[in-house]
């Protein structure tokens, strides 16, 4: 019989504690106590309010609270992260204040102020769970809210917690970072993630009602898994893997726990006499979003040129999207949860924004990447790659030793991985503006080699060819560079040589056509060399007017550039090509 005098209530109830609160206030102990009480103020308190919901206690870092709705404290809880998250954008990571959060709905004991039991324990150890500005709720407060709130929790399966008697159903908020399957913790069955993208192809489905045509779809699905495998920056499930699926009915979300991947590729095919029709999509598993989708109908009149045709269209649709997606993902990502990968990847998402304070954060990001992992190639590459970035596009005005520091960390990339077709890439850049062509072609050479899909190597391989005096195969290079990312951040490069390639070759309005083209491109608006570019062409077709109105938009862009600042970062092999481009130059008025 329960005892007289005590008073239970069905409540939700939420926990919250300060990440690393000793650390903090064994470095500043004022300073911390002060930011904390202005957060409980200025945050905090407020949003109690605002959502009906009571202070218990406050335990030094700690607080509890609970609310009269689940709806409520779930509210409470995501906007506080929402706001922290906010307020800690320009403070130094090392001094930021986050919280950790667990939320149950549940029974307690009440005594005057303070309450008890096993509700207000579950909270506590789910807050346990939750990471650095997260959140974790128990399964009874998921039933509650997963049809009246739009905000995504992660199902993290039943864990074993301190102190309770039965396993707990955890989920953990999703929208304080767009990386919901870290792991998949504790779910049956499931495998952690790798830590760059992953992706399984599953058996495309043979739609044609002809058992014999099985081997026509299994051979598209094998080809799509080898040439993504050709990808070092992936991680491919294998064929064996991937075909345990083949005819189960199972949920995309499931196939990829069980996989240990983030991305899925699914597709059809149907034949109907000597027609085909290939359905493909890349799906993020974890949120069950549709990244890219495409279908496309052929004739059978040769069925392998068709597979290898159409296996090339998807694999070149593919990669981009990934590598958009994961750069995405990877700059919403909170900081302190970060891995060397996502370090670098973000890195390049400042890369591709184009400017010198753009360059610079990348610069300090792929830093951080190697200092955790020293051994992992990309970073290194990309480090090299922004370094010659300053130098080419003229962010840096005293080049200093950057392209000599830009050439150690292409080597130590390839020394790394010598099978990773971006780092040879890097590499071949950096070997360009150093003059040293033979080497920049090797390298270019076997980045193509090692990936012969990867747009980036196709395009420098074009740049050196440009340089070398053979800009009719040049041309070839770049539009298979443009066909294979037409939509890259760097677009607008690939085209800006094109043009460099035709002035050379002099077929000026062509080249003319190409440089606008470039300038129309995202990310072109900061870089001078598409205006340069025409500026010349216009020159050597004799309209001086239209050339000096081309040169004075390369001029606002990038004041200093200058003849000299063209020999340092675009040495032309053959003399007379040097001298046809900077006469049209010279021609419109570019000082010396």
């Amino acid at each position: 019989m329960a005892r007289e005098g005590i008073e239970r209530r069905l409540t939700t109830i939420m926990s919250a504690d300060v990440v690393g609160y000793s650390r903090l206030m064994a470095g500043d102990e004022a300073g911390t106590f002060a930011q904390l009480k202005t957060h409980r103020r200025e945050v905090i308190e407020p949003k109690a309010t605002e959502h009906h919901g009571r202070v218990v206690k406050l335990t030094g870092d700690g607080t509890l609270m609970e609310f009269g709705s689940v709806v409520d404290a779930v509210n409470f809880s995501v906007e506080v992260q929402q706001a922290m998250m906010e307020r800690n954008a320009s403070v130094p990571e090392d001094l930021q204040i986050k919280y950790r959060i667990g939320i149950n709905l549940g029974e307690i004991i009440v005594d005057d102020e303070d309450i008890y039991g096993d509700g207000v324990n579950i909270a506590a150890r789910l807050e346990g769970l939750a990471e650095p500005g997260g959140i974790c709720i128990s399964g009874k407060v998921y039933e509650e809210v997963r049809n009246k709130l739009p905000i995504t929790f992660e199902d993290l399966g039943e864990r074993e917690v301190k102190n309770i008697p039965e396993p707990v159903r955890v989920y953990r908020w999703t929208d304080a970072t767009p990386d919901p399957m870290p792991s998949t913790l504790g779910a049956e069955g499931a495998l952690p993630l790798p830590d760059k993208p992953s992706i399984a192809v599953l058996p495309f489905d043979n739609m044609s009602g002809d058992a014999e045509q099985e081997y026509f779809s299994d051979g598209i699905t094998e080809d799509i898994i080898t040439e993504l495998a050709r990808f070092r920056s992936l991680f491919v499930i294998a064929r064996n893997s991937s075909f345990s699926f083949k005819g189960q009915a199972i949920e995309a979300k499931e196939i990829a726990r069980r996989l240990g991947v983030r991305y899925l590729v699914e597709g059809s095919v149907r034949r109907a006499g000597n027609r085909v029709r290939i359905t493909a999509q890349l799906v993020d598993a974890a949120h069950d979003t549709h990244l890219w989708a495409e279908r496309y109908d052929r004739e059978l009149e040769d069925i392998f040129a068709v597979q290898d045709e159409v296996t090339h269209a998807i694999v070149t649709a593919i990669e981009p999207e990934l590598e958009s997606a994961e750069r995405a993902r990877a700059r919403r990502k909170p900081p302190n949860n970060m891995d060397a990968w996502e370090w670098c990847q973000r890195g390049l998402w400042h890369l591709y924004h184009l400017s010198p304070e753009e360059n610079a954060t990348a610069q300090d990001m792929f830093h951080r990447a190697i200092a955790l992992d020293p051994g992992f190639a990309q970073p290194h590459a990309a480090l090299a790659y922004s370094l010659f970035y300053d130098l080419l596009i003229g962010f840096v005005l005293d080049p200093g030793d950057r392209l000599t520091r830009a050439h150690e960390a292409a080597k130590t990339a390839v020394k790394l991985d010598d099978k990773d077709s971006f780092s040879h890439y890097a590499l071949g850049r950096v070997c360009t503006m150093l003059g040293n062509h033979d080497e920049a072609m090797d390298a270019l050479d076997v980045a193509v080699a090692l990936n012969p899909n990867a747009a980036l190597a196709h395009h420098g391989r074009g740049y050196v060819l440009t340089l070398n005096g053979r800009a009719e195969e040049a041309l070839d290079e770049y539009d298979e560079a443009l066909r294979l990312s037409p939509r890259d951040p760097i677009a607008f490069g690939m085209m800006t040589m094109r043009s460099v390639a035709l002035i050379l070759l002099r077929r000026h309005e062509e080249a003319v056509e190409w440089a606008r083209r470039s300038q129309r491109q995202p990310g072109a608006a900061q870089v001078g060399w598409p205006h340069a570019h025409e500026a010349t062409a216009l020159a050597h077709l004799g309209r001086v007017d239209e050339a000096r109105a081309a040169l004075a938009r390369s001029l606002a862009i990038h004041p200093t550039f200058s003849v000299s600042f063209i020999d340092a970062v675009l040495p032309f092999r053959n003399p007379a090509d040097r001298d046809h481009y900077v006469d049209g130059l010279c021609k419109a008025g570019l000082p010396e």
